[in-house]
């Protein structure tokens, strides 16, 4: 009988598009796939720690119950290091979630952060489940800053937003990984979004050229400074995202598109969870093909 290959989940940064990990690990299981080592980084660190320590279904009761109200009132605001202390989102995590030591698992797990001095990257795969995801998920402006270890630590999509690499390094021999920055931007940028009706465009390429389509020299919106910050934050985590990947492929890549999600937005966890089964779908004849 061959033997079953080692297989590695990888699941990226993505902010509040995050739950989709929580569909798209559902489906696989569904489909008999269930890994033997996670790394995750930044809101797949998170939802990786959880998964690790089988409290999915606890992750997934209190995601989907989120008001908006509610992602507001966890927001502890202040100006030091960034906008949000985390301080107590992180107290309401350790009440309602067995926060256990990473060495303790039954599914090895590791997270990704950045050094904010040197820009390294660094794997954390010992201590407190929640230490090693406060500091992973530290959005730099947003979340403040982590002293780990004597450094102090920021989020790790900065530096590797899909960690196909560390589950290479941990073993995987066939990495399944979850990218959250393909539908970020582009083409796919204004999916779901209820666009107003364009004016028909000057005939010719010219016209479509020097953006004729434009009524009478209307010139887009100036962006608010929070859109420009969280659209150039994602600029950079697709770019570095696609970089690694390009140099360190998964071999299933899934790719949940949810390019209106703004980054706040966790209280559309249903939608997201929906989108991370249906990217799985999408994949199902490649997993076939390369696991069974």
């Amino acid at each position: 009988m061959a033997r079953k290959p080692r297989i590695g989940l990888a699941l990226g940064s993505g902010s509040s598009r995050g739950w989709a990990h929580i569909g798209a690990i559902r489906e696989l299981e569904a489909r008999g796939l269930k890994p033997d080592l996670i790394c995750g980084t930044s809101i797949g660190a998170l939802v990786g720690a959880v998964y690790a320590s089988n409290q999915l279904d606890k992750l997934e009761q209190w995601v989907t119950g989120l008001a908006w109200s509610q992602v507001v009132r966890l927001m502890d605001l202040t100006w030091k290091g960034g906008l949000i202390r985390g301080q107590r989102l992180f107290n309401l995590f350790r009440t309602t979630f067995q926060d256990r030591e990473i060495a303790e698992l039954d599914i090895p797990f590791g997270a990704v952060a950045t050094e904010l001095s040197s820009g390294r990257e660094i794997w954390l795969r010992h201590g407190k489940l929640l230490d090693v995801v406060r500091a992973s998920i530290a959005t730099p402006g947003l979340f403040t800053p982590v002293v780990y270890d004597g450094a102090v630590l920021v989020d790790g999509g900065l530096v590797n937003p899909v960690p196909v690499s560390m589950c290479r390094a941990f073993g995987a021999e066939i990495v399944i990984a979850v990218d959250l920055s393909w539908g970020k931007l582009g083409p796919y940028r204004n999916m779901g979004r209820d666009l107003p009706a364009t004016p028909p465009a000057e005939p010719g390429w010219l016209g479509r050229m020097l953006g004729a389509s434009r009524s009478k020299g209307e010139e887009p919106p100036i962006p608010s400074i929070f859109e420009v910050f969280n659209t150039a934050l994602d600029i950079v985590e697709q770019r570095v995202a696609r970089s690694r990947l390009a140099g360190e492929p998964a071999d299933i890549l899934i790719t949940p598109l949810l390019p209106d999600f703004g980054a706040m937005e966790y209280h559309r966890a249903k939608e997201a969870i929906a989108e991370g089964r249906a990217a799985v779908e999408r994949m199902a004849p490649l997993l076939q093909q390369v696991i069974g």
